[in-house]
């Protein structure tokens, strides 16, 4: 939009914010682009001897002055609303502060006075994430079996309640297994398969990502204080998230893996180490009841194997060229976007625990 400034006038307009326009040569018209300043406007014929250029007087050279004189237009308004608060990591930070709370303090209701009922809810949620994994892979045409993918991981939840690890092993076995051969012959038995190897890969990692890993909470659950195990092992993944905001926050100035979570520091490690350290000191002393040195243990494999989940996640995601694995959950993005650290460590909680109590 030309300026209104001072001396002889620019693009037709002079100091007052009067339109200029140049004269035609006889019998020619001038192309409506030049008539309105418009480089984009289609190039139609002002005719000649038409001196003011308003041969439309709704047309675009009084929308221009209009548009000079009244600024506050519809996008200047847009412009001046101000967005809703989001946290450095670009999320929107009281909807994830609800959505953190909300869940929490219902597993917490869920592992103090139900705790069977933990089982139902690691399968629904085991669901979710593998359906958003599976939905997002397609959709890179990766094409891993869902059906058997999320029949298995049922299988592998619910049977880790009565067999334990035995359990878990044989429906992940059998699961992979009927997965090679559902993706071997998804096409008929006349097509010949396309990027087998590829989909069946992805497909035994998806299957040991989420369903294998989660199931191990559910094994914990059925040891003895199998509730408080599972609690402390939840208490530290979210003193490891905490840790590692409020210090990277606060502190963050060396990037710790650019290449795969640039907002990810090295000062947020050590915020995460210190929190679950501490964490695991409390935990395992107050509500195990056990070597405040296995606390401290836990803590440090916990932040370990915590923080390369969420690496992990990120990578995916960054091969997959997408933010969030889904939206269930406001300010976290998907399920599975919440489940990327628990998982690994629910696995390592139940080692350490189970080798050390």
């Amino acid at each position: 939009m030309p300026a209104g400034g001072g001396g002889d006038g620019v693009d037709g307009y002079v100091s007052d914010g009067t339109i200029v326009a140049e004269q035609a040569p006889a019998g020619e018209g001038i192309p409506a682009s030049e008539s309105t300043g418009e480089p984009d406007a289609p190039d139609r014929r002002v005719p000649a001897g038409s001196e003011n250029g308003l041969v439309d007087p709704l047309g675009h050279i009084e929308a221009r002055i209009a548009s000079d004189a009244h600024p506050e237009s519809p996008d200047h308004d847009q412009a001046d609303a101000k967005p809703a608060k989001s946290s450095r990591a670009g999320r929107n930070l009281p909807a994830a502060l609800g959505v953190g709370f909300g869940l929490g303090l219902s597993l917490i209701a869920i592992l103090l006075w139900a705790p069977k009922i933990l089982v139902g809810v690691v399968a629904v949620a085991i669901a979710i994430a593998t359906w958003e994994v599976a939905k997002r892979l397609r959709e890179a045409d990766v094409l891993v079996p869902r059906i058997p993918l999320l029949v298995g991981g049922q299988a592998m939840i619910w049977l880790a309640w009565p067999y334990g690890t035995h359990g878990v092993a044989g429906a992940f076995g059998l699961t992979a297994l009927i997965c090679m051969a559902w993706r071997l012959f998804d096409h008929g038995l006349s097509a010949t398969p396309r990027n087998f190897l590829r989909d069946t890969a992805i497909t035994v990692f998806v299957l040991t990502w989420i369903p294998l890993l989660a199931s191990f909470a559910v094994v914990m659950l059925t040891e003895p204080r199998g509730n408080l195990r599972v609690l402390t092992f939840m208490i530290l993944v979210v003193c490891s998230d905490v840790g590692g905001y409020v210090a990277g926050v606060l502190f963050g100035r060396h990037p710790m893996v650019p290449a795969i979570s640039p907002k990810k520091s090295w000062e947020g490690f050590a915020g995460s180490l210190v929190f679950c350290v501490i964490g695991g000191l409390l935990t395992v002393t107050l509500l195990l009841q056990a070597n405040s040195m296995i606390g401290v243990l836990l803590g440090v494999a916990v932040v370990l194997v915590a923080t390369s989940g969420d690496l992990i996640e990120s990578q995916v995601k960054r091969e997959l060229g997408i933010k969030d694995m889904g939206t269930l959950l406001p300010g976290h993005g998907g399920m599975m976007d919440r489940l990327d650290s628990m998982l690994p460590s629910a696995f390592v909680s139940w080692l350490v625990l189970a080798a050390l109590l």
